[in-house]
C-alpha cells in the first residue's frame, strides 16, 4: 500500500476517535470529579453540659457531705451561671500572711472527652492570715475545649459565698467562669484579691 495512503488512514482514525470522545461527553457523559477534601470529622459543636442532679451527687460524694448541703451550693451556682460544661476535682494547699499563695492539682472532666490533669497556682493579697489544705471541686462554665482552661482567672470581687458548710467564689476570664467549691479548713476565701493560673505542668513560681 502506498505510504501516503497509510498516513492518511492513520490520521483519519485519530480524528474519528477524538470526534467520538467529544460527542460522548456532549451527550451527558459525566466529567471527572474533583477530589473530595471535605473533612471526615463533624463540625465543632458546643460542649455538653452537666445537670443539677449529676453534680449534686458528685459534690456530695467528693466532699462526703449530705445531698442537702451539696444541693444548696449547686443551686446557687446554677442560679448565677446556668449549667456547667465541665468540672475539676482536686486538692490544693494555701498559706497567707497578708500576701498569700495557693497551689493545686486536679482532673478536668468534660463529657465525651478523656479526663485531663490540670495544675493551678496563684498569689493573693489582703487581710488574710493562715494556712490550709483542702479538696476543691471547680465548676467550669462556657468552657468549650479543655485547652481553654490554661490561662489566668482573676477572682470576682465580692463573689465569696458560704452555704451549708461549703464555700464558693467565682473567677472569670474571656467569657469563661470558674466556680471553685471548698469545704472545711479550705474555706479561706477571706478578704483578699488575686488570681489563679491554670497550667499543664506544675509551676513553683505562682506568677
Amino acid at each position: 500500500m502506498d505510504r501516503r495512503v497509510l498516513i492518511a488512514s492513520g490520521l483519519g482514525l485519530i480524528v474519528a476517535t477524538k470526534t467520538s470522545q467529544a460527542f460522548a461527553q456532549g451527550q451527558g457523559a459525566p466529567p471527572e470529579r474533583e477530589p473530595d477534601h471535605t473533612p471526615s470529622y463533624p463540625a465543632q459543636t458546643k460542649a455538653d453540659t452537666y445537670s443539677r442532679d449529676e453534680l449534686v451527687n458528685k459534690v456530695s460524694d467528693f466532699f462526703g457531705v449530705g445531698a442537702e448541703a451539696a444541693g444548696a451550693v449547686i443551686a446557687k451556682a446554677f442560679k448565677d451561671n446556668g449549667q456547667p460544661t465541665g468540672y475539676i476535682a482536686g486538692e490544693e494547699g494555701s498559706a497567707a500572711l497578708t500576701v498569700g499563695l495557693r497551689y493545686g492539682k486536679g482532673l478536668l472532666y468534660m463529657k465525651n472527652r478523656e479526663a485531663e490533669t490540670v495544675y493551678w497556682q496563684g498569689p493573693s493579697i489582703g487581710w488574710d492570715v493562715g494556712g490550709n489544705a483542702a479538696r476543691t471541686f471547680t465548676l467550669c462554665y462556657n468552657l468549650q475545649r479543655p485547652e481553654d482552661i490554661y490561662q489566668r482567672f482573676p477572682g470576682v470581687e465580692g463573689s465569696a459565698y458560704f452555704i451549708g458548710g461549703l464555700g464558693i467564689n467565682y473567677q472569670r476570664a474571656n467569657d469563661i467562669t470558674l466556680a471553685p467549691i471548698r469545704a472545711g479548713v479550705g474555706l479561706r476565701l477571706g478578704a483578699n484579691i488575686g488570681y489563679l493560673a491554670y497550667t499543664r505542668k506544675r509551676r513553683i513560681l505562682p506568677f
